[in-house]
């Protein structure tokens, strides 16, 4: 555990509130305390800006300082998190925010300055508040002088920071709001159905509650018969067993493992007929000579079916067994595939377990098996691992919880206090620390299962001792190599849901909440001389002690094993950038939620227990905030991987040996202690902004690229348009032509007839015809027609026998004249006038008048008397 600086002089005496004081040298003249003045501020106004729904402010201290960042504001705390307001900014200071469940403890300390040995008792002490998060943070808040607020915070969070009851937790606080999902039992289902090839069936509530689920192919079926938790209390209600293993048969084998963790499918290959199995630790005993023969027929059915030479399969009937397990006779034995039970438990710790009933199986009781032991250790060892790396990462880191650069630390003016050895002892600490060990062991051990499934078509058993950490660790690791489906953002949710929420992993023991029971993490006061002791290489000139901090985790069952299984997810990111649909940012976010307990996705130890609370109609969903979250900016998210490609590893993924190399987990180790360091999401986020662009870019092109094909076809309408006016132009001109080619015809051949056409200014025509068959050789038209009042055409005898007439009304038609005009003119109107040269006959052209003419031939035409003679 971090803490400040050891003592390096001590003297005891008695404060105003009882705890011990330490004087010595200090190194805090910088904070200026004395001069920090409070700042009065109503939390009306902060609630408005910054709370959280649901989020209410409990207590509250002014002038205080951050000491990491020396930075003064305002410490609130709320019913989800211990929120700082920055004086300065007046914005949310993110190091000094750190929600209530993610906070692992919490110390009271004070720190004594002096600048002589007369002024003892005149200087003031400092008075600060430890906080270590289980996010790889150590903060530190001072605190005025001669002031209570301390105490009020720290009352304050021994009363919040772990209720008593789950109910208490914000995440009930907060309701479902409109982060809901559908029931989790209907996700499982759906899961088991697209392992077992069944994905076009659909899971629903009323397939839960009637029990109708137990679909089944050829090799494997999903029972029910732990519907109601009856057979394992830690299992889901659904599981998938061989087909070939009835119910009682598996109620039986539950008798014989651990906890009743039966062997059961997590995953089956779908081409070969490879499983991969979990289950916890078999009850051979201390003597290791108790056997079981319901367990050992289920587990050999997991390795029983094999296509062999003729394409056909051998089932377990193939196997016969005697009373007592054991074998009687094998028919075929070459046929059956490989079983390998994987042990993740170091092989002394599997002994050691044979003491209280536990232990591992033996190869000669199971039917073509093989034991493996990973050495992988247990909780206790990962949770000392994991603190040991938080100090490291404090003492060595840009800037630490002291309020002093690591560079300036111990007096040197260099990195590491100026020396070689001194460097050397630095970077030793963080091999000391066993937390990249621990990370390479399960990514080792996960890749051998995922190699012996794809490569050999073997099947593969997994279990620890009670078969829900270490076990669910290799078994979703194992799957995430062995499937496309679970890198990405649905295949993810749904393997997370499947190998640690169903199948138990006990997330309010692991975490370190509240569970349904009652219990609670342990917050009983240690005395001032606890266990905080501090590495040799964090010594400083202050002087500090510890007045009350919570109990050891010696004393719960506290671990980040999934923690431990995320940093092992972002190790196969790193090293397969294009494999994941997901980023590192993602699982951060991803992380700092299961630690905040926000959302009720993974409260309580398991299935059975969530249910009992109404889990999922209380609280909100931390899967359905993800995915509103990426819906309200699409693939521009910082939780899409902007390297995706699904096509380049649309397989498994099997890491070699060198490749399994771990290193710290930049965006998370190093968030807090080193937040310029962190290059690795400085970068990313670079990536992204320019991707960003580019994708602004892209569509700014394709808008470009449409618009020009909207003028291209606008450009190609106007130029048809054009054509067809010129056509329609054209033709127009034409036929106008050849209108007045034949008006002039017409014309020519009532003139050839001794007909004069007269248009008046109203458009009304008359026809004027002269006749002299004696007194002259030509025929000739001397005058316009007189009309009488009745109609009649008037002779004038002086006009030498010329007769005029005016036609006007439609009793020309019957006059030979009358005649001749309607020969020429059929569309006359109906008043029987004619209306040329606005008539049809003039527009419509020639083919209505019947007259075919040499036109030539009308200009030397001339009519004599003598064509009228007797």
């Amino acid at each position: 555990m971090a803490t400040l600086r050891p003592p390096r002089s001590v003297s005891s005496r008695d404060s105003s509130d009882g705890s011990e004081r330490l004087d010595g040298a200090g190194s805090w003249d910088a904070l200026e305390w004395t001069k920090i003045e409070p700042v009065t501020r109503s939390v009306s106004h902060v609630n408005s800006e910054f709370l959280l729904e649901a989020e209410r402010v409990i207590e509250e201290g002014h002038g205080v300082v951050l000491v990491n960042r020396d930075e003064a504001g305002t410490l609130f705390i709320t019913n989800f998190r211990l929120l700082f307001l920055s004086d300065g900014t007046r914005n949310i200071v993110p190091l000094g925010t750190i929600p209530l469940e993610t906070i692992e403890k919490f110390n009271k300390m004070v720190v004594k300055n002096q600048s002589a040995a007369r002024q003892i008792d005149r200087s003031p002490s400092r008075r600060l508040l430890q906080i270590i998060g289980k996010d790889m943070r150590i903060i530190v808040f001072g605190f005025r002088p001669r002031t209570k607020q301390r105490r009020v915070i720290f009352d304050a969070l021994l009363r919040c920071a772990k209720p008593a009851r789950i109910w208490d937790l914000y995440a009930f606080t907060c309701g479902p709001s409109k982060f809901s999902k559908p029931n989790s039992k209907v996700r499982l289902l759906n899961e088991y159905f697209r392992l077992l090839g069944k994905g076009s069936h659909c899971a629903s509530v009323s397939m839960v509650e009637e029990g109708s689920f137990t679909l089944s192919n050829d090799l494997w079926r999903i029972s029910n018969t732990n519907s109601n938790y009856t057979v394992c209390s830690s299992y889901p209600f659904a599981l998938i067993v061989p087909k070939s293993i009835s119910d009682e048969e598996v109620i039986q084998a539950s008798t014989f493992r651990a906890r009743c963790r039966i062997p059961v499918v997590s995953w089956c290959h779908p081409g070969t007929g490879a499983v991969l199995g979990r289950s916890a630790q078999p009850l051979v005993g201390l003597m290791m000579n108790m056997r079981s023969n319901a367990d050992e027929k289920l587990v050999a059915s997991l390795c029983t079916q094999l296509v062999d030479g003729k394409g056909s399969r051998r089932f377990y009937n193939d196997i016969i067994f005697i009373t007592h397990g054991s074998l009687l006779t094998k028919k075929d034995p070459h046929v059956f595939r490989k079983l390998y039970i994987a042990d993740a438990r170091p092989r002394k710790n599997a002994l050691a377990n044979g003491a209280m009933g536990g232990g591992s199986e033996s190869s000669s009781n199971y039917f073509h098996s093989e034991i493996v032991f990973f050495g992988i250790d247990n909780i206790h060892a990962m949770r000392e691992s994991f603190a040991r790396l938080r100090d490291y990462l404090d003492t060595h880191g840009a800037a630490s919880s002291d309020g002093m650069s690591s560079f300036l630390r111990h007096g040197g003016s260099t990195w590491g206090g100026g020396n070689l050895s001194s460097m050397s002892a630095s970077v030793s600490t963080l091999g000391d620390s066993g937390w990249l060990i621990h990370v390479q062991s399960v990514l080792a051990g996960s890749a051998w299962i995922a190699a012996r499934i794809a490569l050999e078509s073997a099947s593969v058993l997994v279990h620890c001792s009670d078969g829900w950490d270490r076990t669910s660790q290799l078994v979703s690791l194992a799957n995430l190599m062995l499937d496309p489906y679970y890198r990405t953002f649905a295949g993810f949710q749904a393997l997370v849901e499947k190998d640690w929420l169903a199948f138990g992993h006990p997330f309010s023991d692991r975490i370190g909440m509240p569970s349904v029971s009652g219990t609670s993490f342990d917050l009983t006061r240690q005395s001032s001389t606890g266990n905080l002791s501090s590495s040799p290489v964090r010594q400083s000139s202050g002087s500090f002690t510890p007045q009350t901090s919570n109990t050891s985790h010696a004393q719960n069952n506290y671990s980040p094993i999934f923690l431990q299984w995320v940093d092992c997810v972002s190790q196969l990111l790193r090293v397969y950038p294009f494999a994941f649909e997901f980023s590192s940012t993602f699982l951060v976010d991803f992380l700092d939620c299961v630690l905040s307990c926000r959302f009720g996705n993974f409260l309580c130890n398991s299935e059975k227990e969530r249910e009992k609370c109404g889990i999922y109609e209380a609280c909100g969903c931390l899967w359905a905030y993800f995915a509103d979250l990426r819906s309200s900016e699409g693939s521009s998210h910082a939780h899409y991987n902007l390297f995706y490609d699904p096509l380049k590893h649309n397989g498994p993924i099997f890491p070699p040996a060198a490749a399994l190399a771990p290193t710290l987990w930049p965006q998370f180790h190093l968030r807090w202690a080193c937040p310029s360091e962190s290059q690795a999401g400085e970068l990313e986020a670079e990536s992204r902004s320019m991707a960003i662009k580019f994708s602004e870019l892209q569509k700014a092109k394709e808008a470009a690229e449409m618009k020009a094909k909207e003028y291209s076809v606008a450009m190609e309408t106007l130029k048809a348009e054009l054509r067809n006016e010129k056509r329609l132009s054209s033709s127009a001109v034409n036929l106008a032509q050849r209108a007045s080619k034949e008006s002039v015809a017409i014309k020519r051949a009532i003139l050839s007839l001794g007909c004069r056409v007269n248009y008046t200014s109203n458009g009304d025509c008359t026809v004027d015809v002269e006749s002299n068959p004696t007194g002259s050789q030509e025929k000739s038209i001397q005058s316009p027609p007189r009309k009488e009042s009745d109609g009649t055409m008037e002779r004038d005898d002086n006009s030498d026998l010329s007769v005029s007439v005016t036609v006007v009304s439609d009793d020309v038609s019957s006059s030979p004249l009358g005649q001749v005009c309607e020969t020429l003119c059929p569309l006359r109107t109906r008043d029987g006038s004619c209306q040329w040269p606005s008539a049809g006959c003039a527009q419509l052209g020639s083919q209505f008048v019947g007259l075919k003419a040499n036109f030539d031939a009308f200009d030397h035409l001339s009519i004599y008397d003598s064509y009228f003679e007797s």
